[in-house]
């Protein structure tokens, strides 16, 4: 039997625009950046239970700090406590996604043979979209095999202007 477990959320402001952050109480378990009213209302669902406004819980205040030094290119890897819920598959995928190295890109194959599925391309692709925790587990950096931004569930221009903050960073280091 499966038991409720209130969905916790927060919305909080960023340079590529408003970001919803959910949690179950102490792991982060979504970062999406459109749609707030229809992935709150899914997931609360999923949940069973009434969803929750908690801007001041305690994963939700480190995840702000945390966005806040990547967006201000002095944070390269997040340290949260992570609990995404998908199939096994999808989290293996995702697990691949956190090893993708800060401002660079992948392909979709490229990942796909990074978790020893070299013909899962097109699988890897659709868990990818379907990560729940953007930015943090960092899925706008696959790309299409031809350099091409394609598969951002967020849009082409906030994957852009992610990579070329990354890009940028990197660049200064250098």
């Amino acid at each position: 039997m499966t038991t409720a477990t209130t969905l916790r959320y927060t919305i909080t402001d960023s340079p590529v625009g408003a970001i919803l952050l959910t949690s179950d109480g102490k792991n982060l378990t979504g970062l999406y950046l459109d749609d707030f009213d229809e992935i709150i209302e899914r997931l609360a669902a999923v949940a069973r239970s009434e969803p929750r406004e908690d801007p001041d819980l305690d994963v939700f205040a480190e995840a702000r700090r945390q966005l806040g030094e990547y967006f201000a290119g002095e944070r390269t890897t997040f340290d949260l406590p992570l609990a995404p819920v998908g199939t096994d598959f999808q989290r293996t995928v995702w697990d691949a996604l956190g090893r993708i190295p800060y401002g660079t890109t992948c392909g979709y194959g490229e990942l796909a043979a990074e978790i020893n599925r070299p013909t899962a391309a097109r699988a890897v692709g659709a868990a990818n979209g379907r990560n729940p925790i953007s930015i943090i587990v960092p899925c706008h950096r696959v790309i299409g095999a031809n350099g091409s931004l394609t598969g951002y569930a967020w849009g082409e221009e906030k994957k852009r202007t992610l990579l070329d903050l990354e890009a940028g960073v990197v660049a200064a280091r250098h």
